[in-house]
């Protein structure tokens, strides 16, 4: 198959142009092939503006979309790199390039020439079909939100801007990816609670206690350092015994990015008022809406007031349950904090759902999960996973794989639609946290797409030498559910990576869908059959046993509407500081207000969970994007759950699913898949039975 990058000569040689860590083992390895992807799309755009005549699709939008495909690559994996790459000086240089191509991508933006060119294109021809127009109009409204038609003087304004925007966000994720926190543990009795395997992992021994019989205490042969990396965190938070030691961590782990990222992102704050002002919006998060489906942040805060509502009773029942039940087992550790809930919210379950997620944890090895993952998407979208070991990769402990399609009516039967890349475990210098990224951008008939999924889970280790020491990397019930969820995303890059245009190919919806694939994927991880065919005790085989995942989904219910109370702070949160006035903001006492004013929980002293948020670098004002598209992801997933004969994964939806949700990518409005798929808009009536436990009954 012909491949985009043949189709210009390139500027300077490359090894592969198509992935960036083939060879790259310096910093002048990386910029020379970022500058390969620059130097291609200038030349697609000097050959668009040598354009004399008629502007048509074939000789203006073709080279355009040649171009974006050229930013995409360079920004994309530079991007990735800069989250990934084990040598230092490659994501220095990750980071130095990506302000390059934002540069790059904003001279773009704001040509004026080339916004011309594609205005003056003859769209009521026969071959521009609807997606080609829906293309065009995006791309000309992209065009008037970037400030082409403004001033000489203005332009050059927005380019300082954007050029300092870029710079501050790198810096903030930067200084976070970086910031590993640790603390020490002098008094190995503070690990009591945590599982056995964790504690092996640190060097802790259980052993008999001589002063009573029975019981059991905990020994180590050093001071025991824990670091904020997710797995050492995780279950810190949920099975310590010690709130001292469930306060240190909390404090560790929301102080990263603390103090440099204040200042950080008050600067970044401020420019992107002043970006917003000078397009002629009220404030940056109206600007951020405009081309989204919520379409203003007065429809935000309508959005969010509706979602507490829905909320608020059923939280306040599930946190009066909560309270009695520790004022009865333990009244001195009222009231409960921020540091508490994970704690006593375990303590809770095991009580009242005799559900203990320590128990099942040895059913979630990472191996298992990770196949269970592959052969559960494989049969829900058709597709197999065929492992390319000889795939160049940026680190051994990265696992590729080709996606076949395996649906007897497409096309594309027994060939590859794609490739994956899973980088699933923490390692120094490695992002922290859980995401999809894409790679290739995919185009129909010249490229196909490759995606990755750049996550921190447990890592299984072996010990040739002592068998019993083996660590299979057990996965609390959280973590199963979160890799649903990025899986999702990754189905969603691969099956819509194939769009005639590149600039529709892959995740290219409007910003507020994009959850939506991976929140409903995390929805099959209540279906018993699914799960156990994957769920099976490291040790013996046996599958998860029913009474037991039972017990996990109704157990998991609780406290949802008291978390929904959580995102929807959040996303309050992320509005507030990107519709109020910079100067001024007060990021902590901001912070305050909205725990209080959102959480029935207590507020920790020191908290700056602001300083190390990066979701206020990506999404910007758009957090409600997680609260939005689970509204849409439940009334998408109760479609599966039609009467009928069929079981969930093997159900005609899951394929009428993928044709009218996940192939098209970006070449239909996000409201036309909705519709498309459902035959009506959305409601609020899934999300409520959510919350109040009656969807996961049903």
């Amino acid at each position: 198959m012909q491949g985009v990058v043949e189709q210009v000569k390139p500027a300077v040689e490359v090894q592969d142009p198509l992935h960036i860590w083939t060879a790259l083992h310096s910093a002048d390895e990386a910029k020379a092939w970022v500058e390969h992807h620059l130097a291609a799309s200038r030349a697609c755009i000097s050959e668009l503006l040598a354009v004399t005549g008629a502007r048509t699709l074939e000789n203006t939008l073709v080279p355009y979309d040649r171009a974006g495909w050229h930013l995409r690559m360079a920004g994309s994996q530079s991007g990735v790199m800069f989250m990934v790459h084990p040598l230092a000086e490659v994501r220095d240089a990750a980071q130095q390039l990506s302000q390059v191509i934002g540069a790059e991508s904003v001279a773009l933006s704001l040509n004026l020439d080339v916004y011309h060119a594609l205005s003056a294109i003859d769209i009521s021809t026969n071959a521009a079909d609807a997606a080609t127009r829906y293309y065009i109009e995006r791309a000309l409204l992209g065009y008037r939100l970037s400030g082409v038609d403004k001033d000489e003087p203005t332009r050059n304004r927005i380019r300082v801007l954007a050029d300092r925007m870029t710079h501050l966000s790198m810096s903030f994720s930067r200084t976070v990816q970086d910031d590993v926190r640790s603390i020490t543990i002098d008094t190995v009795a503070d690990l009591l609670g945590l599982p056995q395997d964790y504690l092996t992992r640190h060097g802790v021994r259980s052993v008999a206690s001589p002063a009573a019989s029975g019981t059991m205490q905990l020994e180590a042969d050093t001071p025991v350092t824990l670091t904020t990396d997710p797995p050492e965190m995780t279950p810190v938070m949920t099975y310590a015994a010690s709130p001292q030691l469930r306060r240190r961590m909390y404090l560790a782990y929301n102080d990263r990015g603390y103090p440099a990222n204040k200042q950080v992102l008050l600067d970044l704050l401020s420019a992107r008022e002043e970006m917003a002002a000078l397009l002629g919006f009220r404030s940056w998060a109206d600007l951020a809406t405009v081309d989204q489906m919520m379409g203003s942040a007065a429809n935000m805060r309508t959005f969010l007031n509706e979602v507490q509502a829905a909320a608020r009773e059923t939280a306040q029942h599930e946190f009066a349950e909560l309270e009695a039940f520790v004022r009865d087992r333990d009244p001195g550790a009222l009231p409960l904090t921020l540091s508490d809930a994970r704690y006593w919210e375990e303590q809770f379950r095991r009580a009242h759902y005799d559900f203990d997620s320590q128990s099942v944890r040895p059913y979630f090895p990472y191996e298992q999960v990770e196949a269970g993952i592959l052969a559960t998407a494989g049969k829900l979208f058709g597709v197999s996973f065929v492992r390319a070991e000889n795939a160049a990769v940026w680190s051994p402990a990265v696992k590729t794989f080709d996606v076949i399609d395996n649906d007897a009516s497409s096309p594309d039967h027994g060939a590859p639609v794609g490739r994956i890349y899973l980088d699933m475990h923490p390692r120094e210098g490695k992002s922290k946290w859980f995401s999809e990224c894409s790679l290739v951008c995919g185009v129909l008939g010249l490229q196909l797409p490759e995606a990755s999924l750049v996550c921190n889970f447990p890592q299984p280790k072996r010990d040739p030498d002592n068998p019993q020491n083996d660590d299979a990397g057990l996965m609390q019930y959280s973590d199963v559910v979160t890799c649903f969820h990025e899986f999702g995303h990754l189905m969603h890059e691969v099956l819509g990576g194939r769009q005639r245009w590149a600039g529709q190919s892959g995740i290219a919806t409007e910003g507020d869908f994009v959850e939506v694939p991976s929140q409903m994927l995390e929805e099959f991880f209540e279906d018993p059959e699914l799960v156990r065919t994957f769920a099976r005790h490291y040790q013996t085989g046996e599958p998860i046993p029913h009474d037991v995942f039972a017990r996990m989904v109704r157990a998991s219910a609780h406290g949802r509407a008291l978390g929904t109370l959580t995102q929807v702070m959040y996303a309050t949160y992320s509005l507030d500081t990107h519709d109020k006035r910079a100067a001024g903001l007060d990021l902590d006492a901001l912070l305050r207000a909205g725990y209080d004013r959102f959480s029935f929980y207590e507020f920790v002293d020191g908290n700056r969970m602001y300083a190390a948020f990066t979701h206020l670098v990506g999404y910007t004002s758009n957090y409600y994007t997680y609260l939005y598209d689970k509204v849409m992801a439940l009334e998408f997933f109760a479609e599966f759950k039609q009467p009928g004969p069929e079981t969930l994964i093997d159900s005609a939806t899951a394929m009428r699913y993928r044709r009218e949700v996940l192939e098209p990518g970006g070449s239909k409005p996000a409201r036309e898949l909705v519709k498309s798929f459902l035959g009506r808009e959305v409601s609020m009536s899934a999300l409520r039975r959510w919350i109040s436990r009656e969807f996961g009954a049903q």
